[in-house]
């Protein structure tokens, strides 16, 4: 039997005639590519795909928020950048924190109050006839979505981040035009490094996950990559940025967003309040950089030279690549990734709509040596706390030896 009649045997016999899609947390290059796989490869078996906006929050409004998608609203909108039914990051409707005029409400010791309603968002999807869930998103987006596949919504999961850094699967889609947007950022400053003889600080996402700063460290060409998996000692960068102007005249450092300043309390993170994924980083990289050019400048020869005649003074440069990396139109490989994503969730949730061994229905897409299947999204997401979903770069694996291979230095050793 054919795929496409055992996908039409199997949509009759498991009932699915209409399919939600949210898009949560973060954006990223590729969310639109997944939502025109989706309606076009359900359209193609007489399936509706009902749009919700606004993450979870639009799960939460229901009613006339939710609007059918057919293939005339998704033309055109593969290499667009964003998402055409936009996004949250803070709306967890399991622990929602409750606002007042005033904002945020605190009980009497000062601490945020929280209502639950889950409820309310899986009625609105009953109302609505959807039969199943398309959840496109990252760890924390994907960890109520495994929550609502236990209250007896089958949901699908798509694994969407630009910091490659999901559990149970090899890739996800975001992550090559991440890294490509920062080896771009790398080749433009670069020649301003080499102009005036600078350390140039490049500065790129990855919260505690060092993926895209390994990645593009090595695609650049770089002298030092600095990721949190593998904690640097400010003497010995200093030591191989000297070494590496001696020899140069100009260095590029790749700083992962989630490392740690040189000394405790010189950075601090900003904190959200209410936000499901509370942390925010961005910054360091202007502080590292603002260390090594005292400590450089602060070891003169008796001529006061701090590297030579030329470099008398070292100037140390940050440039934080930011919200770059997220926007702007994706690449052909995660347009490719994406669609390919976006038609399988399709075709798990019309070919093996079945619960498993709990009652549950909660799957995941996953590449797994280069092909794709499927996981449990309870093995997805095994743990309680967001760095324990986490998949974070080996210390001890195969590009972290590439990269020493080729005098990429980690200022470790």
């Amino acid at each position: 039997m054919s795929d496409s009649y055992r996908i039409i045997e199997n949509t009759l016999k498991n009932g699915v005639k209409r399919i939600g899609i949210m898009t949560g947390g973060g954006d990223c290059p590729g969310l639109n590519a997944v939502i025109r796989a989706v309606v076009m490869m359900a359209d193609k078996y007489g399936v509706e795909v009902i749009g919700i906006p606004y993450g979870y929050r639009g799960m939460l409004l229901g009613g006339d928020y939710f609007h059918k998608l057919t293939c005339e609203d998704v033309q055109g909108i593969i290499e667009k950048g964003g998402t055409i039914l936009h996004s949250s990051n803070k709306d967890n409707l399991f622990k929602y924190p409750r606002r007042n005029k005033e904002g945020f409400e605190h009980d009497e010791n000062g601490k945020l109050i929280y209502d639950n309603f889950s409820e309310t968002a899986v009625q609105n999807l009953r109302d609505a006839g959807i039969d199943a869930m398309i959840i496109v998103g990252g760890d924390g987006t994907l960890t109520s979505g495994r929550d609502y596949s236990r209250m007896g919504v089958p949901v699908v999961g798509v694994p969407k981040t630009i910091d490659n850094d999901l559990r149970s699967t090899e890739i996800t889609f975001g992550f090559d035009t991440a890294v490509s947007r920062c080896v771009q950022a790398v080749e433009s400053v670069r020649t301003t490094g080499e102009a005036h003889s600078r350390v140039m600080f490049i500065e790129v996402m990855g919260r505690n996950a060092g993926h895209i700063a390994l990645h593009t460290a090595i695609s650049s060409g770089a002298d030092v990559v600095l990721i949190p998996e593998i904690p640097y000692h400010f003497d010995k960068l200093v030591a191989e940025l000297r070494r590496r102007l001696e020899r140069n005249g100009t260095a590029i450092v790749i700083v992962s967003e989630g490392v740690t300043p040189p000394e405790k309390g010189a950075y601090s993170t900003k904190i959200v309040e209410g936000s499901p994924d509370a942390v925010r980083f961005g910054g360091v990289s202007g502080v590292i950089a603002d260390y090594v050019e005292r400590a450089l400048n602060a070891d003169r020869d008796e001529n006061g030279y701090a590297i030579s005649e030329v470099l008398m003074d070292v100037e140390c440069r940050a440039t934080n690549v930011g919200y770059a990396q997220r926007g702007g139109v994706p690449t052909a490989n995660d347009r490719l990734l994406s669609t390919r994503f976006g038609a399988f969730a399709v075709k798990e949730l019309l070919e093996n709509l079945v619960p498993d061994e709990k009652g549950n229905f909660g799957r995941m897409v996953s590449v797994q040596e280069n092909r794709l299947t499927s996981v449990s999204l309870e093995e997805v997401i095994a743990s309680s706390t967001m760095i324990g979903n986490q998949r974070r770069v080996d210390p001890e694996g195969e590009l972290v030896q590439l990269a020493r291979n080729v005098q990429i230095s980690f200022a470790d050793e």
